[in-house]
């Protein structure tokens, strides 16, 4: 039996459609087989698309599943933004907590009502922060970024940090070097399979200022040459930051702005707050507006 499917296409990290990071939604999914997801997504042709589904018990309000063109990932910062903007709007919701169920376990999101509009706080999922990568490794990385050891942050590690969904974090010296990054994606893709991680970003960084952290994030190892706005690469750098002890803090609390997508027209921002326990990490959100670019229908 056909089954008619409401198809969102929104805009994260934005106000101002066209921009920020685009997010393909389905918000009733149930029926859809993992096949015809993946069809859908690929359709899209987003970095990223969210199928909601009904919960199957009291322990969550919704399941999520991600997947970009290529693949399911276990978890998406601007496709979660776009997934409850959706459904907000859909069901006209007032200021309310909604527990998800993703790859990456169950996590609260909060919908908070601003006059006929939303704004979405996802809390990430569990902090890992690895060591430094080898110099060998960090070498083949340099290299297929087209940049140097020297144009790094001095004694900035470049290492693994994930909340939920991994990136490798390199923090370099120059934001017009930042910008003018053509990686050699064939290159970042083969060393995903060999490290394990299948997103690279590259930020600039100034406490003094707003935004504070400048980035480019690269994923072609699942069909993501460049994503323009990333909550699982901004949420992390957070986490890396507090980690390492980069930055200054209240030591309860770290809360700072990112700009992205600049070099790729699709400019966002949002903001990250990290919860800080003994000068580590202990949980991170990331906030963020939305916005309706189109809407749809699809028969299947």
């Amino acid at each position: 039996m056909e089954k008619l499917y409401q198809i969102y296409q929104i805009d994260s990290f934005t106000k101002e459609r066209l921009t920020g990071n685009p997010a393909g939604v389905i918000t009733n999914a149930d029926g859809l087989s993992d096949q015809q997801m993946q069809k859908i997504a690929r359709e899209l042709n987003n970095s990223e698309t969210a199928f909601i589904f009904y919960s199957e018990d009291d322990t969550y309000d919704v399941k999520v599943r991600f997947f970009t063109p290529t693949k399911e990932v276990p978890i998406c910062g601007h496709a979660t933004i776009a997934a409850h903007y959706a459904r907000a709007i859909e069901n006209n919701f007032g200021t309310t907590r909604v527990l998800q169920k993703t790859g990456a376990g169950i996590l609260p999101v909060d919908i908070i009502r601003e006059s006929d509009d939303y704004k979405i706080v996802m809390t990430q999922g569990e902090i890992e922060v690895h060591d430094a990568l080898s110099v060998k490794v960090q070498q083949t990385l340099t290299a297929a970024l087209g940049i140097n050891q020297n144009d790094i942050i001095d004694r900035w590690p470049v290492a693994i940090a994930s909340t939920g969904h991994s990136k490798v974090m390199i923090g370099i010296k120059d934001i017009k070097m930042l910008h003018n990054l053509r990686p050699n994606m064939d290159s970042l893709a083969k060393l995903s399979n060999e490290i394990g991680c299948n997103g690279y970003y590259v930020f600039t960084m100034n406490q003094n200022e707003t935004p504070m952290i400048h980035g480019r994030m690269f994923a072609p190892a699942i069909g993501i040459n460049e994503d323009p706005v990333t909550g699982n690469a901004n949420g992390p750098l957070g986490a890396y930051l507090v980690h390492y002890g980069l930055v200054t803090h209240n030591g309860t609390l770290f809360t700072f702005n990112i700009m992205q997508g600049e070099a790729i027209g699709r400019a966002g921002t949002m903001e990250v707050q990290v919860k800080i326990r003994n000068n580590k990490p202990i949980e991170v959100k990331i906030v963020g507006n939305a916005v309706i670019a189109f809407s749809t229908e699809l028969t299947l």
